[in-house]
């Protein structure tokens, strides 16, 4: 999958309808979220975040893409998604997908980490 593509499909994770984001989440995929109980595995994971309102707009930056071997993508970046005007969420997120077959990808791994506010 080249980079364009990657970008793609995290984008289409946060903006995506609930039966997309079912179809692209592996079923041993581990994820940290920011709402409790803040570790999710398997289809916990799939059904915290399909329960969520979808995100109408997602501002992917501070991009970073590795792939450790072949088959295996990770990425790294910061996010700002909004529902409309009046709703924002900022975080720092990694994902990691692994490859079944020919342009078949999967969500093995995802976190969210909001920034920190100090003080």
């Amino acid at each position: 999958m080249n980079d364009d593509r990657v970008w793609e499909f995290e984008a289409s994770l946060w903006t995506g309808d609930a039966q997309h984001y079912q179809e692209l989440i592996d079923k041993t995929c581990l994820m940290v979220l920011p709402t409790g109980p803040f570790i999710f595995d398997g289809n916990a994971a799939v059904n915290a975040v399909s329960a969520t309102p979808r995100w109408t707009s997602i501002d992917i930056t501070d991009r970073q893409i590795a792939r450790p071997q072949d088959g295996l993508i990770v990425v790294a970046y910061s996010a700002k998604a909004s529902r409309g005007e009046s709703e924002v969420y900022k975080a720092h997120c990694t994902s990691t997908y692994r490859r079944l077959g020919h342009d078949n990808w999967k969500v093995v791994q995802h976190q969210q980490s909001p920034p920190l506010t100090i003080g």
